[in-house]
């Protein structure tokens, strides 16, 4: 059988990095594509185009090719090496995936694949990935977005254009900074009657003046009057799903956490709400609010720098 050269099908150098692979694909493809193509050989140079992305772009796959060297020159007589190599693991792939691969692809990645002549050039959709910015309270109680999508697809004169359409999605509740929520059959249309790709909606949650989420945790910095913190006491406290009571413990330091079980985003199980308590010393504006502060710094032998030795 004869030996492909894939970096030379696509014109790109053996230390090509996975974006340059992409764009001469993109690019090759679009000319070659037999749906649309005018130049001769177009469905062969296709396959050969599809048959060397398959390789190149799976850096598994690649480095099985690599392994084989770089002496090979295309079309010579090429037998695979006896003995073992990663090019002796079998790859499975669907009557969906467009290449009509070659002897050579076989002898290397396995023959675990069957299709009729019908189903050379049915190539699966993209797939596509919109972020979408959500607040936290949409997070927590779920909301409806409208997208508009941009989808990029080959015209009747063989030009690449997009189309422009609306989609109405549903944000569950208890969704996280990161999430992808995976609508299927709605990323790029296939060709030839192939399915189209899917699409992935990441979440990416707004700046809030209040929480912060880690996972489906909240976290809440609580200020407290000195007097509360040594005394304890029982305050409001904000939460995703309204305001609660929290007790605060008498003698509680500054930094202090206390967790209010359940309230954070929903889930099985729902995350809980952190409240970090931060102490706060009130202005001493009147002659009356300073003398206060003399009277204490009187009664309370306390020394906040005991610790450092000075």
């Amino acid at each position: 059988m004869e030996y492909k050269d894939y970096y030379k099908i696509l014109g790109v150098p053996r230390d090509a990095r996975p974006d340059d692979i992409k764009h001469a694909y993109r690019r090759l493809a679009r000319k070659y594509h037999p749906d649309v193509s005018k130049e001769p050989n177009a469905e062969a140079r296709f396959k050969e185009v599809n048959e060397a992305n398959e390789v190149l772009k799976d850096p598994e796959k690649r480095a099985a090719y690599d392994a084989l060297g770089d002496q090979w020159r295309a079309g010579q007589e090429f037998r695979p090496p006896p003995g073992g190599g990663a090019w002796q693991r079998e790859y499975r792939f669907s009557a969906e995936d467009a290449s009509q691969f070659s002897d050579f692809f076989t002898s290397l990645f396995g023959g675990g694949f069957g299709r009729g002549s019908e189903d050379l050039f049915r190539q699966r959709g993209q797939d596509q990935t919109v972020r979408v910015q959500i607040s936290l309270e949409d997070a927590y109680r779920g909301a409806t977005r409208q997208l508009r999508l941009e989808t990029p697809e080959i015209d009747k004169h063989g030009r690449m254009s997009t189309r422009s359409r609306t989609l109405n999605v549903r944000i569950p509740q208890g969704v996280t900074q990161g999430q992808q929520i995976r609508l299927a059959g709605q990323g790029t249309p296939g060709s030839r009657g192939a399915p189209a790709g899917d699409l992935y909606l990441e979440i990416d949650f707004l700046p809030h003046h209040l929480f912060r989420a880690e996972g489906k945790d909240i976290f809440l910095r609580l200020p407290v009057a000195p007097w509360e913190a040594a005394l304890g006491a029982t305050v409001p406290v904000p939460t995703l799903g309204g305001s609660v009571s929290l007790r605060i413990p008498a003698g509680s330091q500054g930094g202090r956490h206390l967790r209010l079980k359940g309230r954070g985003l929903p889930g099985n199980p729902p995350g809980d709400e952190y409240v970090l308590l931060e102490i706060v010393v009130p202005p001493a504006h009147t002659p009356e609010e300073k003398e206060e502060f003399r009277r204490m710094a009187k009664v309370f032998s306390f020394d906040p720098r005991a610790k450092l030795g000075v």
